[in-house]
């Protein structure tokens, strides 16, 4: 276990130096694209447009949820070629094939922490409260990261059989993003569609995350189903990872 925990973060920090090494802007790049997304989505409704939905600041209640949802895009998108883009090392290696894919979803994770000095600036300059709710973040936190990883392990060997695996990935994620409460909460949703809307598995963690500034946006039916969904996928993913890894070593 000490020897798995030494490779993951060797191969995490290994990611992070040669993604910020060679950008003049480091760190800024990491949380430029959910700024300016939620730069966006925040003129759109609150100056073009009659905003129904969400509340206020609403500028962090997009970024509540734009964060969450960039560490959680970025690390299934990148799960697709976690065998595939280093094949050789993977096949040289004897470490367990799955720090391959936790490494995505941890250094994915660093890079979301680390933008969460940029939404507590938000905070402050439009005057949100911090609520005690606060404290569910860290559940957030483990849902999220467990449930990336488990979706990863299950996406990552079968992209090596199935190429175009990866295309679809990204197709599903775009679609995903208009279906999660990312610029409406959950309550937004017509009554007859917020049942269905809980067992998207990320809406209960976004709930989690905007408890913090806005307490009425915690659904624990929600989190309950997020949470049943997360061990789902965690045991899919690795029955799937398991059963396919032998074979994976060798197509690659």
């Amino acid at each position: 276990m000490e020897r798995y925990r030494r490779s993951l973060w060797l191969l995490t920090t290994r990611d992070l130096k040669v993604r910020y090494s060679t950008s003049a802007l480091g760190y800024l790049w990491s949380i430029l694209d959910p700024l300016v997304m939620a730069g966006i989505y925040w003129f759109v409704f609150t100056q073009v447009f009659d905003r129904t939905v969400g509340h206020e600041p609403y500028i962090v209640f997009l970024l509540a949820g734009l964060l969450p949802w960039m560490w959680f895009t970025g690390a299934v998108s990148d799960s697709t070629r976690a065998f595939t883009k280093e094949a050789k090392l993977i096949r040289s290696t004897t470490i367990p094939r799955t720090i391959w894919v936790a490494r995505l979803v941890l250094s994915k994770g660093i890079e979301f922490v680390a933008s969460i000095p940029v939404l507590a600036l938000f905070v402050v300059l439009f005057g949100a409260t911090l609520h005690i709710d606060v404290v569910w973040w860290l559940l957030a936190i483990v849902l999220q990261a467990t449930l990336t990883l488990g979706i990863g392990l299950l996406v990552a060997p079968l992209v090596v059989f199935f190429r175009d695996l990866e295309r679809a990935v990204k197709l599903v994620l775009r679609f995903l993003f208009y279906a999660s409460p990312i610029i409406y909460g959950l309550g937004d949703l017509p009554a007859e569609v917020r049942f269905w809307g809980a067992f998207n598995p990320l809406a209960g963690i976004f709930s989690l995350y905007r408890a913090a500034f806005f307490p009425e946006q915690l659904d624990w039916f929600a989190v309950a189903i997020s949470g049943a969904m997360t061990v789902l996928f965690l045991v899919v993913g690795f029955l799937v990872y398991r059963g396919s890894i032998r074979r994976v070593l060798k197509e690659i």
